[in-house]
C-alpha cells in the first residue's frame, strides 16, 4: 500500500520561497515517476512539475518553469517542489501523485497514488 504526506506549505508572501516535501511509504517509490500538481478553488486540478524514477528526468508547467525545482532522494523515499518567486496566482492546494511507471507524465490520469494536499496562500 502506498502513503503519500505532503508537507510544508503556509502562507507567504509574495516574490518569497517554500519548499514541499512528500514523503512516500511503500517499496515501489525508487522505481516510480512523481508528480506535483495543484488546484486552486473553482478550478481543474492542473500540472506542476514531474520527475522520473532516477531523478535524470523532469518536466516542469510553462507557468512554473525557471522558478520552480523538483528533486527526490529516494534513500528517504521523498519528493521536493522548491518553489521560488512565487505570484499569487501560484495559490492552490498542492497534491503530490506517484505513477505505477517510471517514466514522467503530466497528466492526472496517469498516476496511481495522490496524496491529501497541503495549502500554499501567497499574498500580494
Amino acid at each position: 500500500q502506498v502513503q503519500l504526506v505532503e508537507s510544508g506549505g503556509k502562507l507567504v508572501q509574495a516574490g518569497g520561497s517554500l519548499r514541499l516535501s512528500c514523503a512516500a511509504s511503500g517499496r515501489t517509490f525508487g522505481d516510480s515517476a512523481m508528480g506535483w500538481f495543484r488546484q486552486a478553488p473553482g478550478k481543474e486540478r492542473e500540472f506542476v512539475s514531474t520527475i522520473s524514477w532516477s531523478g535524470g528526468t523532469t518536466g516542469y508547467a510553462d507557468s512554473v518553469k525557471g522558478r520552480f525545482t523538483i528533486s527526490r532522494d529516494n534513500a528517504k523515499n521523498t519528493v521536493y517542489l522548491q518553489m521560488n518567486s512565487l505570484k499569487p496566482e501560484d495559490t492552490a492546494v498542492y497534491y503530490c501523485a506517484q505513477r505505477s511507471g517510471g517514466a514522467p507524465r503530466s497528466r492526472p490520469d496517469e498516476y496511481a497514488y495522490w496524496g491529501q494536499g497541503t495549502q500554499v496562500t501567497v499574498s500580494s
